[in-house]
């Protein structure tokens, strides 16, 4: 299998990544037609989210494998990532920030506005990811972004909750609980990888064993085993 290159990953910039106003506008169209499969007067307002949302991931796609081919062209000796693990990541909205850090704000909603869309309402229409809260999440959140300001090359590992923070409401005077359905309508940015699996264990017991020698081993008997996706 011949080894993919820089150019291989480039390859597509004009069919997917041109950045003025008129290519945004078609790719935003291309992904509301290929990608919702929708007819543009039957269209939604979450069909319009999420063709923005795929049209500027196609962008964040192209820095992302431009990065990685960066990376593996480095020798063992000079090759090194930072690995920020944390159990919440408070990001907040996805798209509005991503338009700011991309520099596709003015592109975007030229295209959009063009195309006879209001961008704060489909800025509006995006649910704010459920993967953190509080002090912690959003500190984990400001070193990654700080990191890739810096142009630093780093991996946030975390868990995707599928509820995460959970909502609340006023019945009849009293507080009630529900769960945080953030993944209702999908989620545009993330890349399911299920061919990377991994066994995550829970609970369970240790035990004490000791060898010929006499040398102490301690085995972990988890009461619970579930497969992570990456």
């Amino acid at each position: 299998m011949a080894r993919a290159t820089k150019r291989s990953c480039n390859s597509h910039d004009t069919a997917r990544t041109g950045q003025s106003s008129a290519e945004m506008q078609q790719a935003i169209l291309n992904h509301l037609h290929y990608t919702q499969a929708k007819p543009l007067p039957f269209a939604t307002r979450n069909d319009w989210y999420m063709a923005v949302a795929h049209t500027v991931r196609d962008q964040i796609v192209k820095n992302w494998l431009t990065s990685f081919y960066d990376l593996i062209s480095l020798s063992k000796e000079k090759l090194k990532v930072v690995s920020y693990m944390s159990s919440e990541f408070l990001l907040g909205p996805h798209l509005g920030n991503n338009l700011v850090n991309m520099d596709l704000e003015a592109p975007v909603r030229a295209a959009l506005e063009t195309l006879g869309q209001n961008p704060e309402d489909i800025l509006k229409q995006e649910v704010e990811p459920g993967l953190g809260n509080g002090g912690l999440g959003r500190l984990a959140a400001c070193y990654l972004e700080s990191l890739a300001t810096l142009r630093v090359p780093a991996v946030g590992y975390g868990i995707r909750y599928e509820f995460g923070i959970f909502d609340q409401e006023i019945r009849n005077g009293w507080q009630v609980e529900k769960a945080d359905n953030w993944l209702k309508f999908g989620n545009p940015w993330e890349v399911r990888r299920p061919d990377l699996a991994f066994e995550v264990k829970f609970g369970g017991h240790t035990e004490f064993d000791r060898d010929s020698a006499g040398r102490l081993s301690v085995r972990w008997i988890p009461d619970k085993v579930i497969m992570g996706v990456a």
